[in-house]
């Protein structure tokens, strides 16, 4: 998702030893839940977490192969929809991208609000928590809702960003 708006950022990348903590994490996690993290799976969940950054599904399919070669549409899709269904990943329905759910031990599908904040200059996105995710989970119950999954956005600019402009 790089924008490019002109001036110097600070959004890195989270290191190699970072991902393979998360990677690892994830790995007992489904195994605590009696899930398997199919090679596909981790694969999508290592490309999520190495961008650090929003990432298109297409990005995501033309990335997935180590040797170059692009991956079957359906076999990324699919991944995704577990990782998201598992709370370890979300999807930003307002730039139709994917990021890797960074709120870690409290990421359950139970009663993880996402809310992310966007830049809408150089299109990072930082996850914060949620403040209304648990009145809202309450409101739902009480209307007779089960919610699956709550994501909040919300677009404005970086501090990177706010200090150039």
């Amino acid at each position: 998702m790089s924008h490019h708006c002109g001036h110097d950022h600070e959004h890195g990348r989270p290191s190699h030893a970072a991902v393979g903590d998360a990677l690892d994490a994830a790995d007992a996690r489904c195994v605590v839940e009696g899930e398997r993290m199919t090679a596909p799976r981790r694969r999508v969940l290592e490309l999520l977490l190495a961008a650090g950054e929003p990432v298109k599904a297409y990005d995501l399919i033309a990335r997935y192969g180590a040797d170059g070669q692009a991956a079957k549409p359906p076999t990324v899709y699919r991944a995704l929809e577990f990782l998201e269904r598992k709370g370890m990943a979300h999807r930003i329905a307002s730039i139709s991208a994917y990021v890797a759910c960074t709120a870690g031990e409290d990421a359950t599908t139970a009663n993880h609000a996402a809310a992310f904040l966007i830049c809408d200059c150089c299109g990072a996105a930082e996850e914060v928590v949620a403040p209304v995710g648990q009145t809202f989970a309450l409101a739902a119950d009480t209307a007779g809702y089960a919610i699956e999954r709550t994501t909040i956005e919300g677009h404005g600019r970086c501090p990177a960003c706010r200090v150039a402009a």
